[in-house]
């Protein structure tokens, strides 16, 4: 029998768990959790989206976004507005304060980074990374 070191997709949920276990922490302090990040990075990379368009690219489901949006919009990082293409629709935009949330934690999120990555060297993060987008891009969308 093989151990559970020697199961990738095994590490994998360990490492994903560590991961978000160092984000939590350091969000702990604004009140926002990882999940609540991942929306407002989202968010950053496009002009809105609809809550459903949120669910799906997020892999969230979808009473669980209008949970995370609710508590953003309390904290004036994000809002819903009518949508441009459909009146009865409405988009979450990123506000400005929510894109100053995400300036003011770059440097955290780089620490938390380096924190879980401190094993490997310069080259190996880039490869690491490399081959995780293309896992990513392949079974994530």
């Amino acid at each position: 029998m093989r151990g559970l070191h020697a199961d990738t997709g095994y590490l994998m949920y360990r490492l994903g768990l560590r991961s978000g276990q160092l984000f939590n922490t350091f969000l702990q302090e604004s009140g926002l959790r990882l999940r609540h990040y991942a929306l407002l990075r989202f968010l950053a990379t496009s002009e809105g989206a609809l809550q459903r368009e949120l669910s799906t690219r997020l892999g969230y489901d979808p009473s669980a976004i209008v949970g995370l949006v609710d508590d953003l919009e309390k904290l004036g990082f994000a809002e819903r507005r009518p949508s441009p293409d459909d009146r009865r629709s409405r988009i979450v935009v990123l506000t400005q304060d929510g894109r100053g949330f995400l300036r003011d934690t770059d440097e955290a999120g780089l620490r938390v980074t380096n924190e879980l990555l401190a094993p490997l060297d310069a080259t190996e993060r880039e490869t690491l990374h490399t081959l995780l987008q293309r896992v990513a891009e392949d079974g994530l969308t």
